[in-house]
């Protein structure tokens, strides 16, 4: 998760075991870049509060939405 693009990006969650009232097991989630977190295998999501956190990067799959539904979360 350590690629720099100027697109938007999508992850699916996949674990929620230490945190399962900020993130929801198969539920799509937007990253905010952070290349320091990501030096130490966390990411940074807007989760459930609508805020971004840092998470471990594990905890989540990289996902390639339509464009559409791309606009679509981002909005």
């Amino acid at each position: 998760m350590n690629q720099q693009t100027n697109e938007t990006r999508f992850v699916v969650c996949i674990n929620n075991q230490d945190y399962p009232v900020s993130l929801e097991l198969r539920k799509i989630y937007q990253v905010i870049p952070d290349n320091r977190a990501a030096e130490h295998q966390l990411i940074r999501v807007i989760d459930e509060s609508n805020e971004d956190y840092l998470y471990p990067a594990a905890y989540f799959v990289p996902i390639e939405l339509p464009k559409a539904a791309a606009k679509a979360f981002s909005s």
